[in-house]
């Protein structure tokens, strides 16, 4: 009777051990959790497929596994993870940033091309526009995307103080489209005098035949913007962030798993992921930014309602 208690013991406990072990986060049973930003209107067939092949090669190359789904808008994405509704998220550098600063983010890898770790954003204008300058679009129109986004918001904003345009005083309007794309269409609708937009959403748009490239011209150039980074809930246990950042290291270097796989903005491939990036990277946005505070923020969401209610 006392060696059958033992036998009945020793099952459970390796029962019990088994049951653990395949509801830890990562596994088959309880996947982890990404979400990624619409940088390109959210579409499944859009953002989503660009990470897919990423995430099934680290399934492929670890014993992690995931869920993919793309935000229905930077600020649901921010929210989700800190309300602890998701566990990795693609961010754009200034929705990182403020997920980052609310405590709920936690840097995991940029992608990396080349050596570089950088992208551009651009002001747009029409092929036949007579703006030549920055200066030129006073009195003009200007669509924005998302007001979490880097490239689309932020950047274009700073493009125009740099060159001494204030858009809240010099724009006759502004119009807050929700992404990239749609400024773009804004734009060759005529809809508005220029477009904010980065130049990887811009290539994608004319890969995809949205837009037609002859159609545009490049008025200005951002300086350079640190690439859009994955990020983990800092909620995660240490051991799965560990297995997450040696996962994303090695996953180009990982046997069976080809090049094609290892992509990233706007579906183009990248040489790596780096884990190695320290914070200060997204130094440069916080200082180019700084004077997108609150009340400016407030004032540029005004001007864009009113524009809208006409």
């Amino acid at each position: 009777m006392r060696i059958l208690s033992t036998i009945t013991l020793l099952l459970l406990t390796a029962m019990l051990a088994f049951t653990t072990h395949a509801q830890e986060a990562g596994s088959p049973q309880k996947p982890l959790r990404v979400m990624l930003i619409p940088a390109d209107g959210g579409t499944e067939d859009g953002t989503k497929a660009d990470f897919q092949p990423l995430f099934d090669a680290i399934t492929r190359s670890s014993d992690l596994h995931f869920t993919v789904s793309t935000g229905q808008s930077y600020a649901a994405v921010i929210e989700a993870m800190c309300a602890g509704l998701t566990d990795v998220v693609w961010y754009g550098p200034a929705s990182y940033i403020e997920a980052r600063d609310r405590g709920c983010a936690q840097l995991l890898a940029v992608e990396e091309r080349n050596g570089s770790s950088t992208y551009y954003a651009g002001l747009f204008v029409a092929a036949d526009s007579d703006v030549n300058s920055v200066f030129d679009l006073s009195g003009g129109s200007l669509a924005l995307g998302s007001s979490h986004s880097a490239s689309s918001f932020a950047y274009p904003l700073v493009m125009l103080r740099d060159d001494g345009l204030d858009p809240l005083k010099d724009l006759s309007a502004l119009r807050i489209t929700g992404s990239h794309t749609n400024s773009l269409l804004a734009l060759k609708n005529g809809l508005v005098d220029a477009a904010g937009a980065s130049f990887v959403s811009f290539e994608r748009a004319v890969n995809q035949g949205s837009l037609d490239p002859r159609a545009f011209r490049v008025l200005t150039k951002s300086k350079p913007i640190p690439n859009p980074p994955i990020a983990m809930n800092t909620a995660l246990p240490a051991d799965i962030k560990a297995k997450l950042k040696r996962a994303m290291a090695n996953v180009h270097e990982a046997e069976g798993i080809g090049p094609a796989a290892i992509r990233g903005y706007g579906g183009k491939l990248v040489d790596r992921y780096n884990t190695e990036v320290d914070e200060t990277l997204f130094d440069s946005v916080t200082s180019a930014t700084s004077f997108l505070d609150d009340d400016y923020m407030a004032a540029i969401l005004r001007k864009a309602d009113a524009a809208q209610r006409g």
